[in-house]
């Protein structure tokens, strides 16, 4: 057995500060969270249990190193308390199983007990599912393929940094591809290759261990669990976001002040982040829905609020690749600064059909939670009832695809 996962660090900053959030403010929560393969594999993913169990008792047996935690605890967002927390921590097997559905085709994997000991496993898992899945192709041809590739987008920066016009603010992007990489040492040639070849372009990656490896900011502050584990906390359903958001102010007073917007549509979204969230967040991050369209409501929210936008950033994170968020940035450079986070185009873009998976939080405190997405596909919700109540709620229609 070929362990996947070396290094607890390996995974994405927002699981640490999401984390964080909960042990102080919701340390009692119970949560579930359910694996989900949202394309056609080449082979089924239930042939891959065995060795998804092995890696799975494999990453339990971890736990996280003290110069890793002097690292983490050095990050001023970070407290004393938590890194302590980490200090004594290690995942529970009997927290998460992988078993085959009744299909005898489909793998299901399942992480459920208290959210402080489960809300962890998900990138994990995702990038232990993606790498065993990968490692039955061709890997020489893959990689050969990838860095022909990756070369090809180098070239591409250093030609949009010439040809275009200067505008007010600067194109930058993000490494945000640890949950769909093709492996982890192709991640991390990714991050080092662009660390080193466009530096001017390439400003941080959301992976951890690899933020501190090669000493690139660390990018992340909230994900779509964060908000809605609030879905099921003690507060009126209408007001979930705001209670949310003004935990997450607590909790960082002015520290990783990017909001996600869409966790029950960018118009309810907005409803809810007044003047006093609109100063306090240093600018939102889009994640479904048509980018230009989302930050045009973005952009003119601010204005309408008397806030000058050339002060906040718009982050951009939904299914990028480079020439999308080229075309993003020339649209809005010149009115707001931005941020452009690029996942599976960085770290799996090697000739191969990448998976969609993804392991999405399903309960907290035993009720339903679900995100309402503004793209047709992502709402992900297994209590109908519960969905419409949502939707009914909010105002939220159900995306049409194009």
């Amino acid at each position: 057995m070929r362990p996947i996962i070396h290094s607890l660090l390996d995974t994405d900053l927002y699981k640490f500060t999401m984390w964080q959030t909960m042990l102080h403010r919701h340390p009692q929560a119970q949560a579930e969270y359910r694996f989900l393969c949202r394309n056609t594999p080449a082979f089924p993913l239930a042939e891959l249990l065995p060795e998804v169990d092995e890696q799975l008792d494999h990453l339990c047996s971890l736990s996280f190193a003290e110069d890793e935690l002097g690292w983490l605890g050095a990050l001023r967002y970070m407290k004393n308390d938590f890194v302590d927390f980490l200090r004594i921590f290690k995942f529970q097997r009997r927290f998460v199983r992988a078993t085959i559905a009744a299909d005898g085709q489909t793998l299901e994997i399942v992480a459920d007990g208290p959210q402080v000991h489960v809300m962890a496993f998900e990138i994990y898992v995702l990038a232990i599912v993606n790498e065993l899945y990968f490692r039955r192709s061709d890997q020489a041809a893959a990689l050969v393929e990838g860095r022909a590739r990756l070369q090809a987008k180098i070239a591409a920066l250093r030609a949009f940094g010439v040809n275009e016009p200067a505008r007010a603010h600067p194109f930058e992007f993000f490494d945000f591809g640890v949950r769909r990489r093709f492996s982890g040492t192709w991640q991390e040639e990714v991050v080092r290759t662009l660390k080193d070849e466009v530096p001017e372009f390439f400003k941080g990656t959301s992976n951890v261990m690899l933020a501190r490896k090669f000493g690139l900011v660390a990018i992340g502050t909230m994900a779509h669990e964060y908000l809605q584990s609030y879905q099921a906390f003690d507060v009126r359903l209408r007001d979930f976001q705001k209670m949310a958001l003004e935990n997450w102010v607590q909790e960082y007073r002015g520290d990783l002040g990017v909001a996600l917007t869409d966790v029950v549509g960018m118009d309810a979204f907005l409803a809810d982040f007044d003047l006093y969230f609109a100063k306090l967040f240093d600018g939102l991050r889009h994640d479904s829905g048509d980018p230009i369209a989302w930050g045009e409501k973005a952009l003119a929210h601010y204005c309408r609020l008397r806030i000058d936008a050339h002060t906040k950033r718009l982050t951009f994170s939904d299914g990028l690749d480079l020439e999308t968020s080229f075309r993003i940035h020339l649209h809005f450079a010149d009115r707001t600064q931005l941020g452009f986070g690029i996942g599976t185009n960085l770290t799996n873009d090697v000739g191969l059909v990448p998976l969609n998976i993804v392991m999405k939080l399903t309960q907290c405190n035993g009720q339903p939670v679900a995100k309402l997405s503004d793209s047709p596909g992502k709402t992900l919700c297994h209590d109908e009832t519960f969905l419409a109540y949502l939707r009914q709620v909010f105002h939220h229609a159900e995306p049409v695809a194009p």
